[in-house]
């Protein structure tokens, strides 16, 4: 089992999680975040903003899945062909155990 998360521009949130959802994915965790990557924020004005707002996805999935999940975001989380810095990450990592609150039942 994995944990993936997205971090992602807001506006591309929805469109995101559409196509996850229709390629099957449905169950994500979603939070609205803020952050900065190498850009250091952005400044306009002479005013520099460093805690830019961002969607955060969450997803524990299936090992076999990773390929079309990150595929997917990679796809609809970009801005435009090339894509543009303040896309986002995606992060990876292994989750050891996960239970079902409900029924105490190991998931997944």
């Amino acid at each position: 089992m994995l944990m993936v998360r997205a971090i992602i521009r807001p506006e591309k949130k929805e469109e995101v999680l559409s196509e996850l959802s229709r390629a099957g994915f449905h169950a994500a965790t979603v939070l609205d975040v803020v952050g900065r990557g190498k850009q250091k924020g952005i400044k306009i004005s002479g005013v520099v903003y460093d805690e830019i707002p961002k969607a955060l996805i969450m997803m524990a999935i299936r090992d076999e899945d990773k390929e079309d999940i990150v595929r997917i975001i990679l796809k609809y989380a970009r801005t435009g062909d090339q894509g543009a810095y303040g896309d986002g990450k995606i992060f990876i990592a292994p989750v050891d155990e996960a239970y079902t609150i409900s029924s105490g039942i190991p998931s997944l």
